[in-house]
């Protein structure tokens, strides 16, 4: 006896034990996520995890440099609010809208509490950017600037309103930051301890916000708030979206089967399917990331689709039999096979994710597999245990009723909608076929060109639906301010490797040419720089970097109190030697950092960019009696320096540190992009580069990207290529699945022709409307592999048993357009209206899902009901003679060739995503590929089975 005869057995003659047994597995699951969250026990708990920032490991390299920079630069995530007066004819420069404005920045300093570990979390106050939080800069005399709030208090005035607006537009670093430039917006800048507390920093703004009377308007906004708010909203879209598809699949089987009982096996198994998927990733410690919270919408509709096959093929055969065990026994034989492939195939679409370079994908994909393969195993084992557990008398009137001889549907039907459409439809496919083939070549070069159009591109803002109060809030704050895009390119001198006896020598050096050339101003200078030699020499070999050397010799020239001019001019020179390593006070390197902000501001895309250089021009401005002619780059590091020194004595003197390092060695430049849409970040990274290609970096200087905005480019172009090369080898390893059941390479390439149909109509269509391929979409590929080849294994396996049945595929046409074309349309119209919920999210990457999947399915439904029996009336003759005799050389070679080179395609992409190598030579490593692994097919093939060749 076979295994499957076993296993029905089993489930037949003991389906109390098979119910008991699910539900048991059941509870055990729910129980140990619910002890892992609700007690103290060391079981993982459940936990959201939104940060498209873990779309990179935590060990990949720019994310491990975003993070050191992040720490160097003392810098962190920001939430933007945004105040707009769009009525009061000084914008928000009058009393009442600023005394608003300062009191809810008053409010925002406090939001900070305690997290579970006794941490303080919110707001960072000192660095929070606001009118009543940052410096007016003016100068107050030839060498002399004035630091004082810019607005110390809310202004009585309108007078004292519109001069703080003078002021603030007076200010570079503010002008189109801090305030827009018609006057009519005002920003704040909250700096977050980390982006998981930007929902409670929302809602409370937002509760603060509904107190304040006035007619200007507030808005929220930043890519650390629209990321934590998104994991909320998902996890309420996760809790409605769910249920309704299981009341839309509820009631359409109810239409179609129209007995409660039974159609409630189908419901349970697909349940169950989704408390083992969620539950065994919870229980496994991976937290719900925004992928992994489409685990249970993909999953539900899918869990039912052996059952609905089973469903169909019980209601069409009960009848004949009005037995049970008999009728079920007969459905398993026909359907195992073909389930199992499917269910095979389907999974073989998800795991392919796995061995994508990005986390979440990796687990959604493994756990979405795990769901379809326990959704098969409930399927063999629940349903057949279900229906004997159904009372005959129930099932009376079930089923469909029989034409006398006709047991496989030949004739034309006579009742019923679906059947006689199908029976139609059925006789247009033989009649018609090369008619039909001929529309689908042209669908599909049209297609091909819509492929070609394809831009890469995702945007986390775009995740919300456009009427959010978020993307409302996004819009208007680009619209008036410099971008709330936060990127930043960080510029570092090479590391000096610190040689105590080199750089004393180089030191001697130097001072030996000053005592000479002060030698003539004062006799004595040779001597003062001898004894400064001196000093140094024990010092060098203490210090650990040629900065700390010059430090403790300047301590040690000061506690040594030597008096005169000659010493201030020793004490001149170490400072000059101090700052000789400071490369960030060159002028020139200034100069040429303001070349790189004048290259991002060309772009068009960047609204501002910051840099420590418009904190010098400004000071230097100021210091020359706020001349707007000295708004400009210090002649020398002297000067530089003093300018340096002269905003440290402002109210704010860290805000230093998030430009450069206190060795000045390292500089970062804020770039704010008006929309964070990876294709604008990409285009200013380019500028940069063809800009440095052209004027190379001096000194020796490196630059690098951080910043969220960038990481999002980074992992949007680590999925494209991981896709695809997920793809390739899933395309690859159903294809010789489909070839190894049918033994035949040429039944295998025809069970994947609905599915490549399908891939390159849905990615053509994506191509020509102009959606981007972003997270959602890249990620489709992988289910519609599944389903449109599970689609097509049905109809086949079918139609092959009903043409040995009949001996002309004329006759098998019908049959197979009978029960099998109605179980494989319920299908369609089940599992596509099963992601209907989805189209009215208000969650964008919902929405996409929802609709693509309805459409691959529908897509992939027609193509196994048109092209495929049109293709197979025109191959009848090649197609039947290799399935009677179970051998077709050419075709099994030609497996092979095409295995062989689905490898060598896989092997060349992962070359190309992982390694810097010339296009020639990964196409050399490609062909090599394809060409070995073609004939190591061939050979394991021969071994196997000799008499096939």
């Amino acid at each position: 006896m076979m295994m499957k005869d076993k296993v029905v057995d089993l489930c037949v003659n003991r389906p109390k034990t098979v119910i008991w047994a699910t539900v048991g597995i059941s509870l055990a699951i729910i129980a140990l996520v619910l002890m892992g969250t609700l007690t103290p026990l060391p079981l993982n708990p459940v936990e959201v995890d939104t940060d498209p920032e873990n779309m990179l490991s935590h060990d990949e390299p720019v994310r491990v440099f975003h993070n050191a920079m992040r720490k160097k630069f003392d810098l962190h995530d920001i939430a933007v609010v945004g105040v707009a007066n769009e009525e009061h004819p000084d914008g928000v420069f009058n009393p009442e809208t600023l005394k608003n404005i300062y009191d809810l920045t008053e409010f925002a300093k406090t939001l900070q509490w305690e997290d579970e570990e006794g941490k303080l979390v919110g707001v960072i106050e000192v660095d929070l950017i606001a009118a009543s939080t940052v410096d007016n800069i003016e100068q107050a005399g030839l060498g002399v600037v004035n630091f004082e709030w810019l607005m110390a208090e809310p202004p009585k005035t309108a007078e004292e309103a519109r001069a703080i607006g003078d002021k603030a537009a007076r200010i570079p670093f503010l002008n189109g930051t801090l305030v827009s430039e018609n006057r009519k917006s005002l920003a704040l800048y909250l700096p977050l301890t980390s982006k998981d507390v930007s929902n409670e920093v929302y809602n409370r703004l937002n509760e603060k916000i509904a107190e304040i009377k006035g007619d200007e308007s507030y808005h929220l906004t930043g890519l650390p708030m629209a990321e934590d708010v998104f994991g909320v909203e998902m996890f309420v879209q996760m809790g409605i979206s769910g249920p309704l598809s299981m009341v839309m699949i509820f009631v359409l089987l109810l239409i179609f089967f129209r007995k409660i009982n039974l159609i409630l096996a189908p419901m349970i198994i697909s349940q169950v399917t989704v408390v083992v998927a969620m539950g065994g990733m919870i229980i496994c410690g991976f937290s719900i990331h925004i992928l992994s919270s489409l685990i249970p919408i993909f999953i539900m509709p899918i869990a039912v689709l052996d059952a609905v096959h089973i469903l169909s093929e019980f209601f069409d055969r009960y009848q004949q039999t009005r037995d049970r065990e008999k009728t079920i026994k007969v459905v398993m034989d026909e359907l195992f096979t073909p389930m199992l492939y499917t269910s095979l195939t389907t999974a073989a679409g998800f795991v392919s994710l796995a061995f994508t370079p990005i986390p979440p994908v990796r687990i959604f994909g493994t756990f979405v597999a795990i769901g379809i393969m326990a959704a098969w195993l409930l399927t063999i084992t629940f349903m057949p245990a279900y229906i004997m557990l159904i009372r005959p008398e129930k099932l009376e009137t079930f089923g469909a009723k029989h034409e006398e001889g006709d047991e496989d549907h030949l004739s034309p039907p006579t009742s019923g909608i679906l059947a006689r459409v199908l029976y139609w439809m059925g006789g247009l496919t033989y009649r018609q076929a090369k008619p039909i083939l001929g529309l689908s070549l042209v669908v599909l070069a049209i297609a091909v060109y819509g492929i070609s159009q394809i831009v890469v591109n995702d945007n986390p803002m775009k995740w919300f639906g456009v009427n959010h109060p978020i993307r409302v809030a996004d819009r208007i704050m680009n619209r008036n301010f410099g971008g709330t895009y936060m990127a930043y390119l960080a510029l570092s001198a090479p590391d000096e490797q610190y040689d105590p006896a080199r750089v004393l020598a180089d030191f001697n050096n130097d001072a030996k040419k000053k005592g000479e050339e002060l030698k003539n101003t004062y006799g004595n200078a040779p001597e003062a720089f001898a004894e400064l030699q001196g000093m140094a020499e024990p010092l060098v070999k203490t210090a650990d970097s040629r900065l700390a050397f010059l430090e403790l010799l300047a301590k040690q020239l000061d506690s040594a109190a030597r008096e005169g001019e000659l010493w201030e001019q020793v004490s001149l020179f170490v400072d000059s030697q101090r700052q000789k390593g400071q490369i960030f006070k060159d002028p020139k390197i200034l100069a040429y950092i303001e070349q790189l902000q004048e290259v991002m501001g060309a772009t068009e895309v960047v609204g501002k960019s910051t840099s420590v250089v418009d904190l010098i021009k400004t000071i230097h401005r100021e210091l020359l009696l706020g001349d707007d002619k000295q708004y400009r780059i210090p002649d020398n590091r002297e000067k530089v320096a003093q300018c340096m020194l002269t905003f440290q004595t402002g109210h704010r003197p860290q805000d230093l540190w998030h430009y450069v390092t206190p060795d000045y060695r390292s500089t970062s430049l804020w770039v704010q992009l008006k929309s964070g849409d990876n294709t604008d970040m990409t285009h200013v990274v380019d500028a940069v580069n063809a800009f440095i290609e052209k004027n190379p970096l001096p000194a020796g200087l490196t630059t690098d990207w951080f910043g969220l905005t960038y990481l999002n480019v980074v992992w949007q172009d680590k999925m494209v290529y991981g896709m695809l090369e997920a793809f390739a080898g899933s395309f690859f390893v159903v294809f010789f699945l489909m070839s190894w059941m049918f033994r035949s390479a040429l039944w295998g390439f025809l069970s994947m022709l609905p599915l490549t149909l399908t891939i390159t109509t849905i990615y053509g269509v994506v191509g020509l409307v102009g959606k981007s391929y972003d997270m959602p979409v890249a990620v489709l590929s992988s289910l519609s592999l599944g389903l449109a080849v599970d689609f097509a294994i049905h109809f086949l396996v079918r139609g092959r048993t009903f043409r040995i049945r009949h001996g002309s595929w004329e006759l098998a046409n019908r049959g197979v357009f009978g029960e099998p074309a109605r179980a494989i349309t319920r299908n369609i119209i089940v599992v596509a209206t099963g992601f209907t919920p989805l189209l009215f999210a208000p969650l964008t990457p919902y929405q996409t899902v929802g609709t693509l999947l309805a459409t691959i399915l529908l897509l992939s439904g027609l193509v196994t009901l048109l092209v495929l029996p049109a293709l197979v009336r025109l191959l009848e003759r090649p197609l039947f003679a290799s399935a009677k005799t179970g051998q077709n050389t050419g075709s099994n070679t030609w497996l092979c060739i095409g295995s062989g080179i689905s490898i060598g395609g896989i092997t060349a992409i992962s070359v190309k995503q992982y390694s810097e190598l010339a296009p020639s030579h990964i196409i050399g490593i490609g062909v090599a590929g394809a060409v070995v692994m073609s004939v190591v097919f061939y050979v394991v093939w021969r071994i196997r089975s000799p008499q096939s060749f």
